[in-house]
């Protein structure tokens, strides 16, 4: 894989790079650089059990002209055609001084992304103290600042490119909690839950339907979806909704997670140390996403679509009170795949 897409440093980013930020912090969707300021950032809300949030309190914007454009072509039948394709940028993300990953994502959360993707690497703990998280659109960069003092030169030199689209970058010792991690036994699923967030995700207006060539990850709650993020890879998606869980005091109880994307192995430890006991997706499984779900206890369910699917771990948490002859097929302009075959290549 090019460096383009994953630049890595084992010491610390330029002085002069880290120099030229203004001192902002970005808001959700900002990206154009503001006018040079103090940076200040309020602390992430305290954690919260029972809160009760919106239906896609947070969802895609198909409209946001910063995330698609339009290109001529021509199809089939050599006609001239005029399509939308999704825009993807290089972020590059530091910790305090030093450079961590350069990313492809969209751009639309990059505060999110950045603290979500710190947490799932286990390079940001849940409890530092987040004195800052500056963005500026035009070098591209968004560094976290702590008041801890962070080093990981020596965990920079571990890195996996793991599978799927843009693809994603995990370090050595990802996996040093996700044996300590358990989930709770009395989480509950019920089908009627499951075929109701199938229909309401895949019919809400998505860059998906306007565009394609796009992953998305929803947080939901029984049979509401709450958070929608969509990206150019599924382990962005999954990043920006660890973080803006991490930022607004969202606790994992009683919480289920979505995804458009294959069940591969960095979804299964990343919602397992995101604290979630149910994960789904419309498309299949990697044997080892199933081996690690059935070691951590999680109620892994894929090639959800319509009436059907198939749980491969954690089926003791499904309650069948939903008739699946009641339910309707997907129409052919929600079918993001077509077939099983095109399910696991996802």
């Amino acid at each position: 894989m090019s460096g383009f897409y994953h630049s890595m440093a084992a010491g610390t980013a330029s002085d002069d790079r880290i120099a030229a930020m203004p001192q902002v912090t970005t808001g959700a969707t900002d990206f154009k650089r503001k006018p040079p300021a103090q940076a200040s950032l309020e602390p992430p809300l305290p954690l919260h059990h029972h809160r009760v949030m919106d239906e896609f309190a947070v969802r895609p914007d198909p409209d946001d002209p910063r995330l698609t454009r339009k290109v001529s072509g021509v199809d089939q039948e050599g006609r001239a055609i005029e399509t939308a394709v999704v825009v993807e940028r290089p972020l590059t993300l530091f910790l305090n001084g030093q450079e961590i990953v350069t990313m492809m994502t969209i751009g639309d959360h990059p505060d999110y992304l950045a603290v979500g993707y710190l947490l799932n690497q286990n390079m940001l703990r849940a409890d530092d103290e987040i004195t800052a998280i500056d963005h500026d659109a035009d070098l591209e960069t968004v560094v976290v600042r702590t008041v801890r003092r962070t080093n990981f030169e020596k965990k920079l030199r571990k890195k996996t490119l793991t599978s799927g689209c843009a693809q994603g970058t995990v370090f050595g010792d990802l996996m040093e909690k996700f044996a300590d991690i358990r989930l709770p036994a009395d989480a509950v699923l019920r089908t009627s839950w499951l075929y109701a967030l199938s229909k309401k995700i895949n019919t809400a207006p998505s860059l998906y339907l306007a565009a394609g060539a796009i992953h998305g990850c929803v947080l939901c709650e029984a049979d509401r979806p709450l958070v929608y993020m969509e990206d150019v890879g599924r382990h962005n998606a999954i990043d920006k909704i660890a973080g803006y869980m991490h930022r607004h005091g969202i606790a994992p109880t009683g919480k289920i997670f979505y995804t458009t994307g294959r069940l591969t192995s960095e979804m299964v430890i990343k919602t397992v140390q995101m604290g979630i006991p149910i994960l789904i997706s419309r498309s299949g499984f990697t044997a080892w996403g199933v081996d690690l779900a059935r070691q951590a206890g999680l109620t892994l369910i894929g090639r959800a679509k319509g009436r059907r699917f198939v749980a491969l771990s954690g089926a003791e948490r499904i309650v069948f009170d939903g008739d699946p002859r009641a339910v309707e097929e997907e129409g052919p302009r929600f079918r993001r795949k077509a077939s099983r075959e095109a399910d696991d290549a996802a």
